[in-house]
């Protein structure tokens, strides 16, 4: 079955900002607050992405700032609360994600990393662009036409169904509609489907033919 080609490379944002190992604190927070973006890549040599700066890097300037000193080998974010460059606030290695990654792919380790933003690199670590929550997003903004075109041509086509099953489009969510003498290929055609990029939920009213 054909899915909807959509991959992290439709969503991402190409141009993304980026700092070198050697940026400094107040420099991280002033692209940080100017792009309107929760982290930042670091990058060496041409553009390979080593590390990524969060706000959650920098925060422990904060919740430390009356702490005092600390020691040397003092290793978590109190250690960070020292620290004034890119490499040493830097996560290390960064999670990062490959353009031709699908969306629930991107999506399953954002969650598992607990990160927002992903750098998006090619085969060589090289820096492509970041693509975010927000990104992920996007397909939702599909026309309930761009569904509906999707799911006859595309699903239904080469299911093949022997029987004449209609559906709706609305804010999303697909309605599933029609005599289907094969209650096999009820889940079957709920998961492709569902499997369309942009659709929000599936609901199957098919009752079997008289």
């Amino acid at each position: 079955m054909a899915a909807s080609p959509y991959t992290v490379s439709d969503v991402m944002t190409h141009t993304a900002v980026a700092i070198g190992r050697e940026a400094s604190y107040k420099e991280i927070v002033e692209l940080m607050r100017q792009w309107r973006v929760s982290a930042v890549p670091v990058l060496e040599g041409e553009g390979r992405v080593v590390g990524v700066v969060s706000e959650a890097d920098l925060l422990p300037k904060e919740e430390f700032r009356r702490d005092g000193p600390r020691l040397p080998d003092q290793m978590g974010e109190a250690s960070k609360a020292d620290a004034v460059l890119a490499v040493d606030l830097m996560s290390t290695p960064a999670v990062t994600v490959h353009p031709d990654a699908t969306l629930a792919e991107a999506a399953r380790i954002m969650a598992r990393k607990r990160v927002k933003r992903l750098p998006v690199v090619n085969a060589l670590g090289m820096l492509e662009g970041v693509v975010s929550r927000g990104d992920l997003l996007k397909v939702f903004l599909r026309t309930d036409e761009e569904i509906g075109e999707e799911i006859r041509s595309v699903v239904l086509a080469e299911l093949s169904l022997a029987d004449p099953v209609e559906f709706t489009v609305l804010d999303g969510v697909v309605t599933v509609q029609g005599p289907l003498r094969d209650r096999s290929l009820v889940p079957v055609l709920a998961q492709a489907v569902r499997a369309v990029e942009g659709v929000v939920d599936v609901r199957m009213e098919l009752v079997p033919e008289q």
